[in-house]
């Protein structure tokens, strides 16, 4: 697992292992990491000049060392120092290091042109501008330097690309956008969440001896080799009873698809036995598709409702499929509710349950139930401002509106996006970016409701069985596409052979 954790967790870890080390030490380890890495780079592009931009404080002095280095291995290296007051604050002893190794300073200020220049020629850019003390954006002379940067350089940011906001929950393009980022001692949030992810490049950790293996993460995401530990595995005392009954209600007349996908990647990611509540087409369709789901109500451990339901329709048949939906958001079992579905919450449920809404889906649902707190007087400050919700407020900071839904609801949101976020109450947050962006066609949250409904029948917890969930729906989406277009469906029938190359994987690793 991948965890990152706040600045505030970092700073914490930092001053602890300063005070057992040497003064400087912590620093210096970060640069030779930094340098290591840069000097990878150069070597895969046969480059040879690196140039570092410099700002203030320790982010700027870890690349001034890491500049020196680089220098002192035979690369042409140089740095542009970014403050408007020239060399006052910035790293004093990084900066000497630096010109004793023979890197040539040039300062931005009064010079922007030349400055410009030297950034141009390089064929990688350490981008030590700001660190995890940053606030989102860069000034306008900072942002012209960067826009300096050759096409084909390689861009490393230096724990954080410069722009962003290092809780990673506010969007910012004017920032600096990195092939690479090399972070220290652990990841921090931005490097995990969609308002930084994109611009983060790949994720180098340098281990600089800070200890958080026991402080709590504030983003965590799921690798391949936490399947293993995840998947509910049956044993030999097993039934299909005790492996998780999951009852289905979806698709409709209108949308007779969605029961087949929701069905066939339940069916498909192992869960012990299906119940299909639907209409008479969608019927058919998972009579032919998924022989073994048992259609009608019954006892189960837990329900998708949903995918493909149509809530207008005023038919004697589906009005009996609305009141199970109905019935199974009422009842104190774990419910996972997917579109059509999501017209159905009326507020908090106390059982446990997920909602897995896309960017609209989350705006309509805010809209409504925000509304609706407010018509009833509550205290709704903590929640929100009972406006509107579009879709590009969403899209602009998702992690704040999954959360003011989940504080409405008291349930675990996923909110699907290409960085998918999965949020509960009292739980570091996870996000998975495991899936190709193909994954965006019809039909592709309904294979998801069904894979995380057979892990809720199992027993897992809303918060690992979305993300468990999410981060197997994308490995398969992944492996399906092998870079080209899929359907859902492909998608549905791959969950099977993708968790049991995951579970081996797992059990061929060292203890």
């Amino acid at each position: 697992m991948i965890r990152a954790h706040s600045v505030e967790s970092v700073r914490a870890a930092e001053a602890a292992a300063m005070a057992q080390l040497p003064e400087g030490e912590l620093m210096s380890r970060a640069a030779l990491g930094l340098a290591e890495v840069a000097a990878a780079r150069l070597a895969d592009t046969d480059g040879t000049a690196v140039v570092g931009l410099i700002g203030a404080g320790d982010n700027g002095g870890d690349t001034l060392y890491a500049v020196a280095h680089l220098a002192e291995a035979g690369f042409a290296g140089a740095v542009v120092l970014v403050p408007a007051s020239g060399r006052e604050g910035v790293h004093a002893a990084g900066l000497a290091a630096a010109e004793a190794a023979g890197v040539m300073v040039h300062e931005a200020a009064g010079a922007a042109a030349a400055a410009a220049e030297v950034v141009a020629e390089a064929d990688v850019v350490l981008d030590g501008i700001v660190g995890i003390g940053g606030r989102p954006g860069l000034r306008p002379d900072a942002a012209r330097l960067v826009d300096s940067v050759d096409d084909d350089a390689w861009v490393i940011a230096v724990d954080l690309a410069s722009g962003l906001d290092p809780a990673g929950e506010e969007g910012e393009d004017d920032a600096v956008w990195a092939d690479e980022t090399v972070t220290f001692g652990t990841p921090k949030p931005v490097h995990l969440l969609p308002a930084g992810e994109a611009a983060t490049g790949r994720l180098t950790v340098v281990d600089i001896g800070i200890d958080v293996d026991d402080v709590p993460a504030a983003v965590e995401r799921l690798t391949w080799d936490d399947v293993a530990g995840l998947w509910p595995v049956p044993g030999s005392g097993d039934d299909k009873y005790s492996r998780g009954v999951l009852g289905v209600v979806a698709g409709s007349e209108a949308y007779p698809g969605a029961a087949v996908l929701t069905t066939t990647s339940a069916a498909e990611a192992g869960v012990g036995m299906l119940r299909y509540v639907g209409t008479p087409t969608p019927v058919g369709l998972v009579h032919q598709a998924v022989p073994e789901a048992v259609v009608g109500d019954g006892r189960v451990q837990a329900w998708v409702v949903g995918p493909g339901l149509d809530t207008d329709a005023d038919d004697s048949e589906a009005r009996t499929q609305l009141d199970a939906a109905r019935s199974a958001l009422a009842s104190d079992l774990p419910v996972v509710v997917d579109a059509g579905g999501l017209a159905l919450v009326e507020g908090r449920r106390e059982a446990p349950t997920v909602l897995t809404p896309h960017a609209g889906e989350l705006a309509r649902l805010l809209t409504r139930l925000e509304d609706g707190a407010t018509d009833r007087d509550t205290d709704h400050d903590a929640a929100g401002s009972g406006a509107e919700v579009g879709v590009d407020d969403v899209k602009a900071d998702p992690l704040r509106h999954a959360r003011r839904l989940v504080a409405l609801t008291g349930a675990t949101v996923l909110l699907k996006g290409a960085t998918t976020l999965v949020v509960t109450d009292g739980e570091p947050v996870r996000s998975q970016a495991d899936a190709p962006p193909w994954l965006a066609t019809a039909g592709a949250g309904d294979v998801l409701s069904g894979v995380i409904g057979a892990l809720l029948a199992a027993g897992l917890t809303p918060h690992d069985a979305a993300s468990l969930g999410a981060m197997v729906h994308g490995v398969t989406a992944d492996r399906v596409s092998g870079g080209g277009p899929l359907r859902a469906l492909a998608v549905a029938h791959g969950i099977r052979p993708t968790v049991r190359d995951l579970l081996a994987r797992g059990r061929s690793a060292p203890s």
